[in-house]
């Protein structure tokens, strides 16, 4: 019963702490990646042949690999996360090779559950940092359930609490990640950051970085309150300010944000 109670109040507070998102939607969307995986974007000639940046790879690198070998793209990983720099090892080790098995409910997908066998070596890279507005090294919160592998910096799941467990990660900035690989701009960003996109989208902004899509999970929704609902609110409204126009919103968290 207390179970049933918690789940109805969580319901009930989404409901009441909704960020006011206008969505415009449109057609001709593709939706890539496995049931927890996937993200929705344009499918624009800019993709092919494109190198673009997925903050927060986890376990499932879905989307990852599916987008890599449709676009025959180079994809950029951005995670410090142990289980997710494992995860990546083991994508590398079938390279070549065909899947396996069917996508897994949940988001610990098996390596074996990826077709790789468009994928080249290069094709996928890992910069094992956590993405930020300045280079340091700073406390990755740890999940509340320790089978999830999503850490945060802004520790959003703990009650932004300063007190519970966490590893120290280096962080990198998207002016530098960018620079690394010499890029001026970039046609997709997937930003799937734990709480850390509130900070980072404004800084994106502010250093004139603009992706043409943003794919964004405002994981804030996931405890949601007045002080959530607004800090998604101000994003939103940085980010129409800067040109972008909702176009997707899946219902949960994620959102597609295209400019120009």
């Amino acid at each position: 019963m207390a179970r049933l109670m918690s789940r109805v109040i969580r319901r009930v507070k989404r409901l009441i702490y909704a960020p006011a998102i206008e969505i415009s939607a449109t057609g001709g969307l593709l939706t890539l990646g496995s049931e927890y995986g996937s993200w929705t974007f344009e499918p624009s000639a800019d993709l092919q042949n494109s190198i673009i940046v997925s903050c927060g790879l986890g376990e499932d690198a879905s989307f990852d690999v599916e987008f890599a070998s449709r676009f025959h793209a180079k994809v950029i990983l951005v995670d410090p996360t142990p289980r997710a720099l494992r995860h990546f090892e083991e994508i590398q080790e079938r390279l070549g090779k065909p899947l396996e098995q069917s996508y897994v409910e949940g988001g610990k997908q098996p390596a074996t559950s990826y077709d790789l066998s468009e994928i080249t070596p290069g094709q996928l890279i890992l910069e094992p940092f956590a993405l930020w507005v300045e280079e340091t090294r700073l406390r990755f919160f740890a999940p509340p359930n320790p089978d999830h592998v999503s850490h945060s910096i802004v520790n959003y799941q703990n009650g932004y609490s300063m007190d519970s467990p966490y590893i120290e990660v280096p962080a990198i900035t998207p002016e530098v990640l960018l620079g690394r690989h010499g890029l001026s701009k970039i046609a997709l960003m997937k930003m799937d950051i734990e709480g850390a996109e509130i900070q980072v989208i404004p800084h994106l902004l502010e250093k004139a970085i603009f992706p043409r899509q943003i794919l964004v999970e405002f994981d804030e929704m996931s405890v949601p309150s007045g002080r959530s609902k607004k800090k998604i609110e101000d994003t939103d409204s940085l980010l129409r300010q800067a040109g972008y126009v909702c176009r997707h919103y899946n219902g949960i968290a994620n959102f597609l944000y295209v400019r120009g």
